[in-house]
């Protein structure tokens, strides 16, 4: 009989929980948006970024499409996950090409391999806690004019070497409480979320607020749920991404 209780809660529970993420995004983001990109048969995707979209995804078979072990365990592979079995008759093919560390200018310098060779449809690029992080913590001495500066010119280069390619922006973000945060991180990290939004808004790109996911997201549970050290996403922080995300893609 306990058995059978302990699995009605637990199953309770996660129904609860699969209903709460969707409420936090729907919460945080509108929802229509006239930028939304609706997949077509046959489009490539590719996830790039820095350890947040790396997550431990493996380099060995990066050249498979849709392989759990090149998506990696974050958002990427949520977020193709629900794609995928959303549409199954569309033959996509998706890549995370993400690298643990990188800031703009390192995306930059492997462009031409890890993004432009693989023609893809849709680009998603989350950029930009190094870019602060490491000038805390590295010796770097790049400001946010270099990051605005460099991000400027990976999006012009790109759209010149794929002119239909459909970009989409996910603004760097800290998920206050995390253990790796200090008080200076919410107002020095804060025009780095700005410029990249300035970039899409110069574009004409998509946009995703993961600022305003995780804020809203912090009302329901702490940084130690959503992602302990403030910057790298729990399972869960990385499900909301993913949420968030295919408010653009479908």
């Amino acid at each position: 009989m306990m058995d059978r209780r302990n699995f009605i809660r637990k199953s309770a529970i996660a129904g609860t929980t699969a209903l709460l993420l969707p409420e936090i995004v729907k919460a945080a983001l509108p929802e229509s948006r006239n930028d939304r990109h609706y997949l077509a048969k046959g489009e490539t995707i590719l996830f790039q970024g820095d350890s947040i979209t790396d997550r431990g995804r493996s380099r060995k078979e990066e050249d498979l499409p849709n392989d759990q072990r090149q998506l990696g365990s974050g958002y990427p592979l949520f977020a193709a996950a629900n794609i995928l079995a959303n549409n199954p008759e569309k033959e996509l093919k998706i890549y995370n090409r993400g690298i643990s560390g990188n800031k703009v200018f390192q995306l930059a310098d492997r462009w031409e391999k890890d993004c432009i060779a693989l023609k893809p449809d849709v680009v998603s690029i989350l950029i930009g806690v190094n870019d602060f992080w490491h000038t805390k913590t590295g010796g770097y001495t790049g400001t946010v004019t270099t990051y605005a500066v460099d991000y400027n010119k990976l999006i012009a280069d790109t759209l010149k070497a794929l002119p239909n390619v459909k970009i989409v922006i996910l603004e760097p973000f800290i998920i206050q409480g995390g253990s790796a945060l200090d008080s200076t991180w919410e107002s020095d990290f804060a025009p780095y979320r700005d410029a990249a939004k300035k970039v899409a808004e110069d574009y004409d790109l998509s946009f995703v607020p993961l600022q305003l996911v995780f804020n809203e997201a912090l009302k329901k549970a702490s940084a130690a749920y959503w992602g302990p050290d403030g910057v790298h996403p729990s399972f869960a922080g990385a499900q909301l991404m993913a949420q968030a995300w295919s408010k653009c893609i479908q």
